[in-house]
């Protein structure tokens, strides 16, 4: 078999500025793609229009290209993809593994918290809607057995979905696509077969490869980077207030979010060019911290004490 040219991605979702987590992201994903003389692609994950805004599109990018990266082909956006998701859906129901569901989230409060927090989905409706109700969402049927793969930096990782997750939510209450089979159908569809991301999402892994599955595709290997999280350990988001980084200097902060993923190019007195030509030369995933989360460190703060 032909082995494929690495084709990898960052996916932002705009519902803020880029933050330090995002850029431990994409720095470890644009590395990866680059020192195996890959293919970078940006796509912006605003499939959920009640929650990103344009303004937050234009401004990562913004940020990116002030940092340096550069980028393979047009940037795509999932809210302009909705014929791919609506293909990859009526291909899985013609197949039989989704079907509508009546229950609202009060009506599964009392089920179990599964292993991302969620509560696991019972099947009430798994076999036909109670007499007298209509379809809120769609979900897709799970297995029963343990989905089992190797995560380059976390390592071998097993769930089962049927116990820690249920049936999951494809399309909404509200109509829209579920993460879940947009960013599968999107990595499909742009031939991504590298995924290098944070390790929030390390948990759903084993629902993007049973969707791939599913549709009798090929999933991508696998790399779930450290989370940067802050001093009480909560993950860098628009909700615990991080704050953005400054794209007016990207040096300080570049050079930190590679010293967090173990690439440390000593003083950050050269070009952009230059830190990201020796950055890629000297880029291996196996030198990344096998922890699935790290504290955020103080650019700033972190470039005086190594210059002591």
């Amino acid at each position: 078999m032909e082995k494929r040219p690495y084709r990898g991605r960052f996916a932002p979702s705009p519902t803020g500025a880029l933050h330090f987590g995002s850029l431990v992201a994409a720095v470890g994903s644009y590395l990866d793609a680059r020192a195996n003389g890959g293919e970078w692609i940006v796509r912006i994950e605003d499939v959920d229009t009640t929650r990103c805004h344009p303004e937050f599109s234009a401004a990562i990018l913004e940020t990116l290209a002030a940092f340096g990266f550069e980028w393979d082909g047009p940037v795509v956006f999932q809210s302009q993809r909705t014929a791919y998701y609506e293909e990859a859906f009526s291909y899985l129901k013609r197949k039989g593994l989704v079907y509508g569901c009546a229950c609202s989230r009060r009506e599964i409060a009392d089920s179990a918290i599964g292993i991302d927090g969620a509560h696991i989905y019972p099947g009430t409706c798994r076999n036909g809607l109670p007499p007298g109700r209509q379809p809120r969402a769609w979900r897709l049927v799970v297995p029963d057995r343990e989905i089992v793969f190797e995560d380059a930096i976390q390592g071998v990782q097993r769930q089962n979905l049927a116990k820690d997750v249920g049936d999951f939510v494809l399309r909404r209450a509200d109509g829209l696509f579920a993460y879940q089979l947009a960013v599968v159908a999107d990595d499909i569809e742009q031939g991504i077969n590298h995924v290098v991301r944070g390790a929030d999402l390390l948990a759903s892994t084993p629902r993007q490869i049973w969707l791939y599955e599913c549709l009798d595709e090929t999933p991508p290997h696998y790399a779930h980077l450290p989370l940067a999280v802050n001093a009480a350990g909560e993950k860098l988001s628009k909700q615990t207030r991080a704050a953005p980084v400054c794209a007016a200097e990207p040096l300080a902060p570049l050079v930190a979010a590679m010293r967090f993923l173990n690439l440390d190019p000593g003083k950050s007195e050269c070009s952009l060019k230059e830190l990201w030509n020796w950055a890629i030369m000297h880029w291996s995933v196996g030198n990344v911290p096998g922890k699935q989360a790290i504290e955020s460190p103080d650019p700033t703060q972190q470039e005086k004490q190594h210059d002591r």
